[in-house]
């Protein structure tokens, strides 16, 4: 069944790209009138860039659980499996 959930997860996943793509560029629109700069952009400040940077970053981390999570619960509302682990692995120190 988890088999099944492989395609729906690919989908899922470009979902969750552009919307995170979205989110950003309305969030940052808020924050700058520019576009937001790359990290090799002259006459940028390093402040300018790594917000920019950590802004999409947990912007890009929230959307993709958030979609995740959604494709996870609807997948198991129709097949009665859900697609990931049951419960988080303890890690070995």
């Amino acid at each position: 069944m988890k088999l099944l959930y492989k395609p729906l997860g690919i989908v899922l996943g470009l979902l969750a790209g552009w919307l995170g793509r979205e989110a950003f560029q309305r969030v940052w629109a808020v924050i700058d009138e520019e576009e937001p700069p790359k990290a090799n952009t002259e006459d940028a400040g390093w402040a300018k860039v790594l917000t920019a940077a950590a802004l999409q970053a947990a912007i890009f981390a929230v959307v993709r659980a958030a979609v995740d999570r959604a494709g996870a619960t609807w997948f198991r509302e129709f097949t009665g499996a859900w697609p990931g682990p049951k419960s988080q692995e303890p890690k070995d120190a």
